[in-house]
């Protein structure tokens, strides 16, 4: 059974920066698409970030240039480094895996999906 679990969220002020770990358990497989989502309160979940297993990655415009996605194969990981944050960063964000290909094709047909880690942006 695969799970995703993340960590690394909590609270931080304007300007802060976070990094957040994804751990995947559960599968074999080599290849994947791997992605960040965030969830604000009242509103729609949106991608922030993804990465294939040929460490190919692709970033939403409301993030771009304040977050690097990286991923560790022998450690089953996916990371998300957040700099500069802002108030409107402030979110549940998730990560997200298909391990059915080795390439990305956008924010939809993720199979599996973590429980969320809270980031909270504030003064």
């Amino acid at each position: 059974q695969v799970q995703l679990v993340e960590s690394g969220g909590g609270s931080v002020q304007p300007g802060g920066s976070l990094r957040l770990s994804c751990t995947a358990s559960g599968y074999t497989y080599n290849r994947y698409c791997m992605a960040w989502f965030r969830q604000a309160p009242g509103k729609e979940r949106e991608g922030v970030a993804l990465i294939d297993s040929r460490a190919r990655s692709g970033y939403a415009n409301s993030m771009k240039g304040r977050v690097t996605i990286s991923s560790d194969n022998a450690k089953k990981s996916l990371y998300l480094q957040m700099n500069s944050l802002k108030p409107e960063d402030t979110a549940i964000y998730s990560c997200a895996a298909d391990f059915s290909r080795d390439y990305c094709t956008g924010w939809q047909s993720f199979s599996y999906w973590g429980q969320g880690t809270e980031v909270t942006v504030s003064s």
